[in-house]
């Protein structure tokens, strides 16, 4: 890439950073009125943290998105419903379950539930449990996607499916063990970041921008907030299952 480029992008990391760096240092400096401690190891921690957004924004921009968008357009353009379906599907399943937060939240709650006694205090429990929690997570985006594909081939408006993942929410909730409520709100947000969006963003785009009739801007988006919502209803029911 364009040292400048990388250069320009740099900066735009350091100063979207700078409203969190700002809140800690008046909060620990004025509020709690405590000196800063390890004045070294924040200052390296927070270049590498500007470092590696810069890195990562470079790389989505340069991989993922193009990745995404041509794969889309050239499924489409193939024509065959039954592959684009597929597609979005293994698509949405493989980014969740790669998604570094789904891990990491998955195995902490696996822990909590075996303090809790909701499962065996046991290294396998909570494998199999935090492992139960991935796969759940991952279906419910894969579902998502599929079914947000099937809208944009279809051209229903967005907030038709997202009326009906509410309503069902609304519906499940009152049922739902107590401990899993918490941890299945969290899930779609969970399910949606740093791996996801930029990936299911990109399909909606390429989609909408291959499809006749379609438009990006209108068409092309809305695909990430049903793989956000849907995670609420597995889980809920991954909790009652279990």
């Amino acid at each position: 890439m364009p040292k400048n480029r990388f250069i320009s992008q740099l900066i735009s990391s350091f100063f979207d950073l700078a409203p969190i760096l700002a809140v800690v240092i008046v909060f620990q400096v004025l509020i709690i009125r405590q000196p800063l401690s390890n004045v070294i190891e924040l200052i390296t921690g927070t270049c590498f943290v500007i470092i590696g957004l810069t890195l990562f924004i470079q790389g989505i921009e340069l991989s993922l998105f193009p990745l995404g968008e041509s794969m889309a357009y050239a499924f489409a353009r193939k024509g065959s419903l039954f592959w684009l379906l597929f597609f979005a599907f293994c698509l949405g399943f493989g980014a969740a379950i790669a998604e570094p937060a789904v891990i990491i939240v998955a195995k902490k709650a696996a822990h909590i539930a075996s303090l809790h006694h909701v499962i065996e205090a046991t290294a396998d429990a909570e494998m199999y449990y935090a492992l139960g929690l991935r796969l759940t997570i991952a279906l419910s985006v894969g579902l998502a996607l599929l079914m947000g594909v099937f809208r944009l081939l279809k051209g229903w408006h967005v907030h038709y499916p997202i009326i009906l993942v509410y309503t069902c929410i609304a519906l499940i909730s009152p049922f739902a063990p107590h401990h899993i409520i918490g941890i299945a709100y969290d899930s779609g947000g969970l399910a949606t970041s740093t791996i996801t969006v930029p990936l299911v963003t990109a399909l909606g785009v390429g989609l909408a921008t291959a499809i006749k009739g379609r438009n990006p801007m209108t068409d092309g988006f809305g695909l990430v907030v049903l793989a956000s919502l849907t995670p609420i209803i597995f889980v809920m029911l991954y909790g009652i299952i279990i």
